[in-house]
Order: structure tokens, then sequence, then C-alpha cells
């Protein structure tokens, strides 16, 4: 049994208004088995699709190398933006050594509450997957019913939009679940109505294009 524990701890600072919030990246980051390409940071893997999505979005000319220069790319640029990182789970058991959500076992889950207490100023938590099973937003909801929290809909179409007040401060707080910057899932962008539109409409139009334009209005 290989236990998977997050190498980074999350990436937050004073004045920090959005949360990027995911599961775990692949087992190698714990391990320090880097492949040529991959950032040692969060979602660097060379084989996500997050920094190429903001990249595009932004114009970053970000360096996509195992080198310090690299991570402090990332890092100004979410300083710049007010956005920080906060990934759900902790540590979790795996049978098979690969970053499969579904092969998570005993899974160990950040305190998000707190976090959300200690930094009072975000507003906005931005899952990198749905409410599929060991998704962010999935585990996200577990945390919500030890709290008591209701999670009411803004917006029930992909990417779905939920609020809920934090049970200490009061404050509401917005959630939105991202199409997941992962290549396993584009067979499900395949079946969005809105990519399907897209797509008819520019045959050049691929998965990638479409996170773009979906990530563009919340980042």
């Amino acid at each position: 049994m290989f236990l998977h524990r997050h190498p980074y701890p999350p990436f937050l600072f004073g004045g920090v208004e959005k949360l990027i919030v995911g599961t775990l990246p692949p087992p190698r980051f714990s391990t320090g088995d880097l492949k040529e390409g991959d950032v040692d940071f969060s979602y660097g893997s060379r084989d996500g699709q997050l920094w190429a999505i903001l990249d595009r979005i932004f114009d970053l000319k970000l360096k996509f190398e195992t080198t310090s220069e690299a991570v402090r790319q990332r890092k100004r640029f979410l300083k710049s933006k007010k956005i920080g990182i906060c990934d759900i789970v902790e540590s979790a058991e795996r049978e098979k050594i690969d970053a499969s959500d579904l092969g998570m076992r005993q899974v160990i889950l950040r305190d998000m509450f707190g976090y959300l207490y200690k930094f009072p100023t975000v507003h906005t938590l931005l899952f990198t997957g749905g409410n599929s099973k060991n998704g962010p937003e999935y585990f996200f909801r577990k945390l919500c019913r030890e709290h008591s929290v209701f999670l009411e809909v803004v917006d029930d179409e992909v990417p779905r939009i939920h609020e809920f007040e934090h049970p200490k401060t009061k404050k509401t707080i917005r959630t939105v679940s991202l199409t997941a910057p992962s290549g396993s899932a584009n067979r499900a962008v395949g079946s969005i109505a809105s990519y399907k539109m897209m797509k008819k409409e520019r045959p050049d139009f691929n998965t990638v294009d479409f996170r773009v334009w979906q990530y563009r209005d919340f980042f």
C-alpha cells in the first residue's frame, strides 16, 4: 500500500481572494521522481493543463521546466492576482501508484473551513473538477456535511456554481466547479453542450480551447 502525501503546503498569503482547490498531484511529486518538463509546484505535471491554460489567458510566457525560476514565475503570478492554492486532500492510500482520484483510499482531508477562517478575504473556491467520486467538490461536500453547511445552487450548468455561508465568519463564499484540467476529463468535455456548439462552429476548436474559454471568466 502506497501512502500518498501531498508534497506542498497550501499556498496562502494575506489578502488572498480566490483559492484553486484540487486533490493530489501525481505520486511522483511526493516521491521526488519528477519527469523532464515537470515544475516542482502545485499543478506542475507536464501532463496537466492548468498552467498552460493560464499561460494562454494571461500571456505569462511561463517556463515549463524543473527550475526554481519556473516556480517563482507561478508564485509571482498567483500573488499578483490574489489567487492561492489549497488542495483539499492531505493524504490518501493507494493500492496502485497512479494519479487516479478514484484510486484514493483512507483519505485525510485538509481543514478547509479552518483556512477560510484564517484567511477571511477569500470569496471564491475554484474546484479543478466536479462532484464525481473523490473529486474536489465531492470532498468539499463531505466537509460541508460535517460542519452542517448548506451549499446553495447558483447555476447548475457546467461550470456549476454554488454559495455557502462560513459557519464562523458568516461570510458568503462562492464555489465554481471547473472542468478538470486533465487529459482524462476530455471525454466529459466532449459531452458538454456548449463545447459541441463551439466545435460545430469551429472545427479546429479543441478541449484545451474550451477550458481557456471557460476558465477566463473566473480567474
